[in-house]
């Protein structure tokens, strides 16, 4: 597998989680750290200028996604 095939798995098992949930990963359940971690780095890449342009797109749609959940308790 290569670099880009794993992180469109990636995104797309964030994605999946999100729509499925109706919320954002949790920083309080371990299970979901994975999650966090890879969006926390991604974040950082894109925000130092170091994430690929072809990535860069998606991600960003990745993060309007995330900014609909924002403030969702994960128990409505």
């Amino acid at each position: 597998m290569t670099q880009d095939e794993r992180w469109l798995a990636k995104y797309n098992e964030v994605v999946e989680f999100i729509e499925a949930n109706h919320r954002n990963p949790s920083r309080h359940r371990i299970e979901e750290h994975d999650m966090l971690n890879w969006l926390k780095a991604n974040r950082k890449r894109m925000n130092a200028g170091d994430l690929k342009p072809e990535r860069v797109e998606e991600f960003c749609k990745l993060l309007d996604l995330i900014e609909l959940y924002k403030r969702k308790n994960q128990y409505q």
